[in-house]
């Protein structure tokens, strides 16, 4: 599971879909309606929140606006339809980790995104997420 903290609109095709359906099991894991994951680091960040549920229906709602932008028919039905705006923090480590794996994956995966993605600058967070200066986060699993 991989609740990436960078804005989706870097993901490519595979990487959104992806992240919509990972974002979607984590929110079943948050509202105790499944057994698996229950103890996934990625979750932390969310279970630490004031309102959890809420935070991930907003983190939910990104995905789903940037997949609308691209045309593509996600079930909204799937987000709570009233939630609590709220954010959460990012350290600024944490996105440049999240976003040399992302680019290992796509340079893979889609070399067209891939030169896109090497002409960026300054790496935008999800929208439910502010960045505070620090390094990679305590519940990463750091790959080298």
């Amino acid at each position: 599971m991989r609740l990436w903290s960078i804005h989706p609109h870097y993901l490519d095709a595979k990487g959104l879909v992806a992240l919509w359906r990972e974002s979607l099991l984590a929110a079943h894991v948050l509202r105790g309606e499944t057994k698996g994951y229950q103890n996934h680091p990625q979750l932390i960040r969310f279970r630490e929140a004031e309102m959890p549920i809420d935070c991930i229906n907003q983190y939910l709602s990104g995905i789903y606006e940037e997949a609308l932008r691209r045309g593509y028919h996600f079930d909204k039905s799937k987000i709570a339809s009233a939630f609590s705006e709220s954010s959460l923090k990012v350290t600024s480590g944490q996105l440049c980790y999240e976003w040399a794996h992302l680019c290992k994956k796509v340079k893979v995966r889609d070399p067209a995104k891939f030169a896109i993605l090497t002409s960026i600058d300054r790496i935008d967070p999800h929208p439910l997420f502010q960045v505070v200066t620090g390094e990679v986060e305590q519940w990463e699993i750091v790959r080298s």
